[in-house]
């Protein structure tokens, strides 16, 4: 009889070993309880961004949180690669869409930054790495982008590590297509800039020309709205320069073959 298929994917904070219990929280149980309608001895897939993804079985479930016991590894970990996002917050479904997409496209950093036409009076930092948790067990990947705190742009460039690049979506000034770009610089450290909407001020384009680690870069003939615009420049340096050469995980019901962490 073939192995039950997970019904659900959940990223835990803890360390994943066959047999050792993992505690879920409150949200998390009650997502397994009331949405989905399983109940203890289901099996789900759990990953922690370091242990690979597992084939767990559900072992208590109720108000205050639950448990779930971990049977055998179904995927060993594997890196998302090194490719940041550097983006200056904005309302709130907008930044919702930019964490979700740069999370399922692979980005390993998400950096808000503060310029002079950003408008998002506050960051919600527990809000942001909640919506990139939620993007990474739907996806499929191994890992969560790290959120990091946000950061005005002069703090950004001053300790800018020099061996990154940094391809800066301008739509005024010199800049080559981001394809291009992103085939000139492939094998490269790199991140992508993304200013806010109505793009970011000249004095800050003027800046960041003058930098040597600065490529100004072209997402094509028409203004795309800043979140669209994030999507697009990730989907093409992952196209060109990125890891879209890969194919997504085997959905194979049981343990990966030759899986050595198995509970008795």
């Amino acid at each position: 009889m073939a192995a039950e298929t997970p019904r659900a994917r959940l990223f835990v904070d803890v360390p994943l070993a066959a047999a050792r219990p993992v505690p879920l929280a409150a949200a998390q149980a009650h997502y397994l309880r009331a949405v989905l309608r399983l109940a203890p001895g289901r099996r789900v897939a759990l990953f922690n961004g370091v242990d690979g993804e597992w084939l767990a079985r559900l072992t208590a479930l109720d108000r205050r949180g639950g448990s779930a016991e971990p049977l055998a590894r179904r995927r060993e970990q594997t890196a998302s690669g090194d490719l940041w996002l550097c983006f200056a917050p904005l309302k709130k479904s907008a930044t919702d869409f930019v964490l979700a997409k740069a999370t399922e496209l692979g980005a390993a950093v998400l950096q808000p930054v503060l310029t002079r036409r950003t408008e998002a009076a506050r960051v919600n930092l527990e809000r942001y790495r909640a919506a990139t948790v939620e993007a990474a067990e739907q996806c499929e990947r191994l890992d969560v982008p790290a959120v990091r705190e946000p950061v005005p742009l002069a703090r950004l460039l001053a300790d800018w590590p020099a061996e990154r690049a940094l391809l800066v979506c301008a739509e005024r000034g010199p800049a080559m297509p981001i394809a291009e770009a992103a085939a000139r610089l492939a094998g490269r450290p790199a991140a992508i800039l993304i200013g806010p909407e109505g793009g970011l001020a000249q004095s800050e384009l003027d800046g960041l020309g003058e930098l040597p680690f600065v490529h100004g870069v072209s997402l094509g003939a028409r203004i795309l709205r800043a979140d669209t615009a994030a999507a697009a420049a990730l989907a093409c340096w992952q196209a060109i320069a990125g890891d879209w050469r890969e194919r997504p995980p085997d959905r194979g019901d049981g343990p990966s073959e030759g899986a050595a962490d198995t509970a008795p």
